[in-house]
């Protein structure tokens, strides 16, 4: 916290850009009234144009036009600009519209200006009985010694028996209404910085996606050197603190058993008198959801950075023109160079035509007159035909919307439903066809695909065909 450092940080942070802007509370409460209160990841540029401007007309009916005269449009391009990076503008791989995101130092600001208010009630006990619970895993979690860690579990159960003991006498009763909002409002919050922290991790993950696409324009390594260190990272990633705890926060959601669990679990926490008081139950209802939305988006962005890879590698069936690739290299390159201090005209480069023109006149074919065909008189006789042609009228339709309803019925008594079970309870009867329509419309509704879980898929026999098994990533369908 030193002088020169937060004048740098002044300088280059984001959120201390947005906290001294002169529109930073248009910006603000915005964004937050946008992505925030609903748990928005992403927002399509149309949707928020239009937000914006209803934003906008609400805020002149009662500060005027003055203050704010720019049109939604404007505003959304000038906060998503690389110098103010409020937002993240960017296309996905389907759709011609542009998605924007916040970045994470736009929502630590919209954080630390929601903790300037001042809180009603502050939970202590809950936080200190947290505090002991992590000092503790920490100090008896961390031992080598198995007598030391034995020890610590036998004086753990004691206090266990002693509570089951007061329990059953009656001289510990339940939680009070006051500890019971207490611990609710911590989840919540808890739930709301994990959300947060999300953004975070993703943006870590662009910027060393980021980096491999520079280092692959403009390393003049061979390739099988630069795939090796590439490849090499990429293993770093995951072996990072970082890629670690979100592998092992990813796992842990994408379980059944966990996720039945935690959905219960919040069941009966929303039973509760006191609870139903708070307002932010539908919020922590949704935890489950917006967890895996969150998870699913940052899962997105590595398997965007191992797809890149993928495409350096097939690059290999471009190389008979040499020189093609030599020139887009030295585009590449000069992009780079160029990233930090962009042309700002907007005619900095023209180009005539994307192909030349020819137009020869002696390159012309003379004239042909058609020639007219020759009928014979000749009667046709039947031939037989050496071709089995029963394939042709044995082609199968699958009904999709049969297949829609039988995992609608399915979701009808569960939040989540995976494709094995899908198959499990309504078999597949026209095989492999079948299969390949429930993937389509997973991927038509955006199901969750959890590759590092393989399930086996069980086609029964009919009289056409065997019994058949196939092995395919995990794909969940939700509500």
């Amino acid at each position: 916290m030193d002088h020169d450092t937060l004048d740098r940080l002044r300088q280059t942070s984001a959120a201390w850009r947005l906290l001294a802007a002169d529109h930073a509370p248009l910006v603000l409460s915005f964004l937050a009234l946008a992505f925030i209160q609903p748990n928005r990841r992403t927002i399509p540029a149309p949707e928020l144009t239009a937000q914006l401007d209803a934003y906008l007309d609400q805020l002149s009916e009662t500060h005027g036009t003055e203050r704010y005269p720019k049109s939604a449009r404007q505003y959304l391009d000038d906060w998503a600009a690389p110098e103010r990076a409020y937002l993240r503008k960017y296309y996905p791989k389907s759709g011609e519209d542009a998605d924007f995101d916040l970045t994470p130092a736009t929502e630590k600001a919209i954080e630390w200006i929601q903790g300037l208010r001042p809180q009603q009630f502050v939970g202590t006990e809950s936080r200190l009985l947290t505090l002991f619970q992590l000092l503790r895993e920490l100090a008896t979690g961390t031992r080598e010694d198995p007598a030391l860690r034995i020890r610590e579990l036998g004086r753990r159960k004691v206090e266990i028996e002693r509570e089951i003991e007061r329990v059953r006498s009656g001289q510990v009763g339940p939680l009070d209404a006051t500890q019971v909002k207490e611990r609710y409002l911590q989840v919540a919050e808890t739930a709301r910085h994990l959300l947060s922290d999300f953004r975070q991790v993703e943006e870590n993950f662009r910027g060393l996606d980021a980096q491999t696409r520079e280092r692959v324009a403009t390393s003049m390594q061979a390739k099988g050197a630069l795939l090796e260190e590439i490849f090499g990272e990429t293993d770093h990633i995951r072996r990072s603190d970082q890629g670690k705890s979100f592998d092992a926060f990813w796992e842990f959601l994408m379980s059944p058993a966990r996720q039945d669990e935690l959905q219960a679990w919040l069941r009966s926490v929303h039973e509760l008198p006191a609870v139903r008081e708070l307002s932010q139950e539908e919020f922590v209802r949704g935890i489950p959801f917006l967890l895996l939305e969150a998870g699913e988006k940052v899962h997105g962005t590595l398997a965007q950075l191992v797809e890149q890879l993928r495409r350096f590698v097939d690059d290999q069936a471009h190389l008979e023109n040499r020189r093609i690739l030599d020139l887009i290299h030295q585009i590449e390159a000069h992009a780079i160079r160029l990233k930090s201090d962009p042309p700002h005209g907007t005619a900095f480069a023209t180009l005539d035509a994307a192909a030349p023109d020819f137009n020869l006149p002696m390159c012309r074919s003379l004239y042909r007159p058609p020639r007219n065909p020759v009928l014979g008189l000749e009667a046709i006789e039947e031939g037989a035909a050496e071709l089995n042609l029963a394939a042709l009228f044995a082609q199968t339709v699958v009904d999709e919307k049969l297949l829609r309803g039988h995992v609608a019925e399915l979701l009808r008594s569960r939040s989540q439903v995976t494709l094995a079970e899908v198959t499990s309870a309504f078999p597949p009867e026209q095989g492999l066809a079948e299969v390949v329509a429930y993937l389509r419309i997973a991927g038509d509704e955006g199901a969750a695909v959890d590759e590092s879980v393989t399930e086996t898929v069980v086609i029964p026999p009919s009289a056409e065909r065997v019994e058949k098994r196939v092995r395919l990533p995990r794909v969940i369908f939700s509500q």
